[in-house]
This record gives C-alpha cells, structure tokens and sequence, in this order.
C-alpha cells in the first residue's frame, strides 16, 4: 500500500471529535444548542426548533419523546413527597391545605422543569452522537475497503 493510501486509512480510523456530555447536558437544561451554546433551542415552550439560528445544527433528528416528562416528574416527586411528609410531621396542617399547598406547588415545579429537562436530554442525545446527531462528515466518506489498492485487488 502506498503512503497516501495508508494515510487516508489512518484518518478514517481516527474518533469522531469528543463532545462533552456535561457541557452539551448544561447548554441544553439553559435552553441553548448544545452544540454553540448560543442558539435557542426552543421556538415555543418545548417546541424545538428545526435548526440553531448560529451554528446551523439539525435539530430536528432528537428523539426526546415521553422521556422529559418522566425525568421531571421523577425529580418533583422526589423532592416534593419528602417534603410534604416532613411537613405533615412537624406541622399537621388540615388535608384541604396540604392539597391546596402542594398539588400547584407541584404543578408550576413541573411546568418550570419540562422545557430544562427536555433540553438537558437533547444535549444528551447530541453529545453521544444519538438520534440523527451523529457524525455527518463521517457518512460522508468513502468505505476503507474501496480505497485497499493492496496485491490481489482486482
């Protein structure tokens, strides 16, 4: 094999270019491409865009579905029922009050936390290459066993 062709084999074994999962998941919770971190992810309340408006990322290959809502109702009841429970303990207050205390309390908890939660799990998807995210430049080269000019290559 010539020198060329084994460069150009070397280059395509190379890993993809490393995303940090943590500053993607950050990027996302503050609502913001988790690839810049300066383009709004969302056009509505968690409607996410089809593109970031600064760096051109594709957004619309995420597949976030039922998992951010499972997420934020998993960490308002987590920390809500402890509290709830600690209150009741100490306090006793009336059944009709804890309702009228806790149900909104925990309702506007939620309604605060969907649209971080859905974008920290799009900063996710993206960092692991998930989900119409992956590398597209690598799609785009040729296949390693083509460019093998080796003896006994037809």
């Amino acid at each position: 094999m010539s020198g060329g062709v084994q460069r150009e084999l070397r280059s395509l074994k190379r890993e993809p270019s490393a995303r940090s999962l943590r500053a993607a998941m950050m990027r996302g919770a503050r609502k913001a491409c988790p690839e810049c971190g300066i383009g709004r992810l969302f056009a509505g309340y968690t409607k996410t865009r089809e593109r970031c408006s600064h760096c051109g990322l594709d957004l619309e290959g995420h597949r976030a579905d039922d998992a951010p809502p499972y997420v934020t109702i998993v960490i308002v009841g987590h920390l809500a029922i402890p509290l709830a429970l600690a209150v009741k303990q100490i306090f006793d207050p009336p059944l009709g009050l804890q309702f009228a205390v806790w149900a909104p309390a925990m309702i506007l908890a939620m309604i605060w936390l969907l649209p971080i939660s859905k974008g920290a799990l799009i900063g996710l998807q993206w960092a692991n290459r998930m989900h119409g995210f992956g590398d597209r430049a690598a799609a785009d080269r040729p296949d390693p066993a083509v460019l093998d000019t080796g003896p006994g290559v037809v």
